[in-house]
């Protein structure tokens, strides 16, 4: 690697600068939005790869085919003063200003009053650096000692990355150590900093190939306390995002890559699923006598999703294909899972198999990324063969796999695709992608052809539906929030995992990842006890993705009615869910709205807490909820850290108010799962066992958690048919809750078009303890309970 030292300013830009670095390099210096700079190195003055597929602001979607990297299309681009004195060059925006040192080093400093304070920098000592005789590029900053780092996306350990060394390389970890392993499925490369004196900012590489982040893991004398990016190839292209608040970072992050998709309402119900179905010679009895067990065990389920081996011919899978051995009639199997209001997601993958029925058809259309050294499809292990990649550059591929997702899994009442095992694993890492008419290596744009797959195949639903639709993916990057839900991949079944998906979750979500889940007792190994299965339950009960599913190494399959002696708390656990759906779902619609995430670190809201940065199970579910789960065998009582938020938190099942800022010692016997509700919060729940049922859903209980002291609280419950597209009829509830010494005061204003069936049938609760009399007004009535 060669240090990039000497600059010289080339030229002023309206929105920023660019300098000629050691005669040959050209370094972009873009002030995009008062807290968004961007720093672009041009190696010889060009681009590695000159578009982009992950920048997407709302006023400016990403075209499908790529953003032109040197487009500013969708940024406002404030002015800034620029004065260069010998040593330095000075860049002062509104909230930010940039100094760039001699020899090369950046310098960032945030408005503080009426002085400037630094921020972040780079490493003095070797800056950026460039591949010499081979590509690759570097970027280095200092490490301070008290700095918190956050992010990385689907990553094991800690939740603080600070000290570790992670690399961004998606494979296939079956059965991975959720504390240890390292790499996983999806390339993030995003993470926030929150330093010793407060400050916040976000560090975004818009950079595929593949690279490793150290994050004060390495040490050598030469330099002082560093933390690095190091890519293998591709362009050092990275975006500084500067905010007041953790959660306000996380925001600004996902309005660069892309707005949330809004999944439907009965994406939040239970979902089914297991390998041991699908792999079984008899598939389609054993899918049928899950609608009985759900039945005679009256388990509330909503979806399905249905694993691969429903594709497979000796053993081995083949997308597109339906083995009739298995499923004589898969349109009246499925037909009767639409009866019985479950939806079906069906597992589909990017690789054809050397042997595949359609192979010769894809190959001879060109629709395979192609080998290095010739014309021939590229060539991989692919689960027990070789096979060769579907190539998502290609348009012809686009049309080639929403063609075959209608005719092979819509037309068959298939409602929803399962995007898997799409890592792109390929070995040729210069094997060629055929980039929309320009070629590119696919070491490039390896997690770009997931993104591609999951666009493609949301496409194809919504053509097909009039409803909104639902998509799951197992790898991906940034932007694969705009269609898909994901899930931290095939977890290993023990209390082990269960700790750490927790926080694995917790690092995703900080990361701009809000759509996710686990697999409920684990995918891989033993399947699991009965203690073991219903606290993995509680713990993923509130979670967007709530779905049972494993592959375990006996064969069994991992179902609600699995262990009888937990069965009566697993089905009363599932229907707590069903209860709360009304709340969750305003939360997805959140997520949408106001890129607010839905599972939450108990810092996130409570930054002012020094003790809520401890190592900890508990998290927040929306601002509102908090939950305390249990992670080890054969405990019945635990101490819970209730954050101080200056009004104080409710026991959920007993409405017993504690203030906030201490620990209790509670009871936590297995059947449940300690649950607190943040005073000044208002939470709707229903009476539905069934999310996809809106003509049913008769009755609303708003219950109130008042502050106890003088305040006000104001809030939003959202609602519509549960499949309504954006545009299409909704309901909306304002409120806003003040409190004093004697009276509550909840006004309540009704908006839009769309008329819930409870709407005449919506009561108000208040703890048991309340003594203050409650006061409604607005323009919808409700009833006093």
């Amino acid at each position: 690697m060669k240090t990039l030292k000497h600059w010289q300013l080339h030229s002023e830009n309206p929105d920023g600068v660019t300098l000629l670095c050691d005669e040959r390099h050209l370094l972009h210096i873009i002030v995009l939005e008062d807290y968004l700079w961007r720093v672009w190195l041009m190696q010889d003055g060009a681009s590695r790869l000159d578009r982009t597929w992950l920048i997407s602001p709302d006023t400016a979607p990403c075209p499908i085919e790529g953003r032109e990297r040197a487009s500013r299309a969708g940024f406002t681009c404030p002015p800034v003063t620029i004065r260069q004195d010998d040593d330095h060059l000075t860049l002062t925006g509104s909230t930010l200003r940039l100094i760039v040192h001699r020899p090369l080093w950046l310098e960032w400093q945030e408005k503080n009053g009426d002085d400037w304070r630094t921020i972040a920098s780079d490493r003095p000592t070797g800056a950026y650096q460039l591949g010499h005789s081979r590509p690759g590029i570097a970027h280095y900053m200092k490490l301070n000692a008290g700095d918190r780092y956050y992010g990385l996306g689907e990553k094991a350990g800690t939740v603080d990355r600070y000290g570790k060394r992670y690399q961004m390389k998606s494979l296939d970890a079956m059965g991975y150590n959720a504390e240890t392993t390292d790499p996983l499925y999806k390339h993030w490369p995003y993470y926030q900093v929150v330093n010793s004196e407060g400050a916040h900012y976000g560090l975004y590489y818009d950079n595929l190939n593949t690279s490793t982040f150290d994050m004060g893991n390495e040490l050598d004398n030469y330099h002082p306390r560093y933390r690095s990016y190091r890519a293998e190839d591709g362009d050092l292209d990275y975006y500084l995002i500067h905010s007041t608040s953790i959660l306000d970072n996380t925001r600004r992050f996902v309005a660069l890559t892309g707005r949330y998709t809004f999944p439907p309402k009965w994406s939040l119900g239970y979902s089914g699923s297991t390998m041991s179905y699908t792999d079984a010679p008899d598939a389609q009895n054993r899918l049928q006598h899950f609608i009985r067990d759900i039945r005679t065990h009256a388990i509330p389920c909503d979806s399905f999703q249905l694993s691969s081996g429903y594709t497979s011919i000796n053993g081995k899978r083949y997308v597109f294909n339906w083995n009739r051995d298995k499923f004589p009639d898969p349109k009246a199997c499925f037909a009767a899972y639409h009866d019985a209001g479950v939806r079906l997601a069906a597992n589909i993958k990017p690789c054809l198999l050397h042997d595949h029925p359609r192979y010769q058809e894809a190959a001879q259309q060109g629709l395979f990324i192609r080998a290095s050294d010739s014309d021939a499809p590229e060539e991989s292990m692919f689960w027990d063969d070789t096979g060769s990649h579907l190539d998502f550059t290609n348009p012809a591929t686009g049309a080639w796999w929403q063609k075959n997702i209608r005719e092979q899994l819509i037309d068959y009442g298939i409602d929803a695709t399962w995007n898997d095992n799409n890592e792109y694993e390929i070995w040729d890492d210069n094997a060629r992608c055929h980039g929309f008419g320009r070629e590119i290596p696919i070491h490039h744009i390896r997690p770009l052809m997931p993104l591609l797959m999951m666009r493609n195949s949301h496409e194809a639903q919504t053509a097909a539906s009039h409803e909104r639709p639902y998509l799951i993916s197992r790898s991906g990057c940034p932007g694969m929030q705009r269609y898909v839900q994901t899930w931290s991949g095939d977890n290993r079944t023990s209390w082990h995992t269960l700790k750490w998906n927790i926080r694995m979750g917790v690092g995703m979500s900080l990361s701009g990842m809000y759509h996710i889940g686990h697999d409920i007792g684990g995918f891989a190994g033993d399947k699991p006890e009965p203690e073991l299965f219903l606290r993995w339950i509680q713990s993923a009960l509130l979670l967007p993705r709530f779905t049972i599913h494993s592959w375990n190494d006996d064969g069994s399959a991992n179902e609600p009615w699995m262990h009888p002696s937990v069965t009566n708390a697993v089905r009363q656990a599932i229907e707590q869910r069903y209860r709360l759906i009304p709340h969750l779902y305003t939360l997805l619609w959140q997520t949408r709205e106001n890129s607010e995430p839905y599972l939450r670190p108990t810092f996130l809201d409570h930054e002012h807490d020094p003790r809520t940065y401890a190592d900890t199970d508990d998290h927040m579910i929306g601002r509102d909820i908090l939950v305390c789960p249990v992670t080890a065998e054969g405990v019945r009582e635990r101490d819970v850290y209730l954050p101080d938020n200056h009004s104080g938190w409710y026991d959920y099942y007993s409405g017993q108010y504690h203030s906030g800022g201490q620990t209790l010692h509670v009871a936590a016997p297995l059947e449940h799962l300690p649950l607190y509700i943040r005073a000044g919060s208002l939470i709707a729940e229903g009476n539905l066992l069934h999310a996809d049922s809106p003509d049913d859903d008769t009755e609303r209980t708003l219950r109130l958690y008042p502050d106890p002291g003088t305040s006000t609280n104001s809030g939003t419950i959202y609602d519509d048919n549960g499949t309504a597209r954006e545009g299409e009829p909704y309901w909306r509830l304002d409120w806003k809750l003040h409190g004093d010494a004697h009276n509550l005061y909840l006004r309540l204003k009704e908006s839009g078009d769309y008329e819930p069936a409870y709407r005449d049938n919506i009561r108000v609760t208040l703890p048991p303890g309340e003594k203050r009399r409650l006061i409604t007004s607005g323009n919808m009535a409700v009833q006093q309970a």
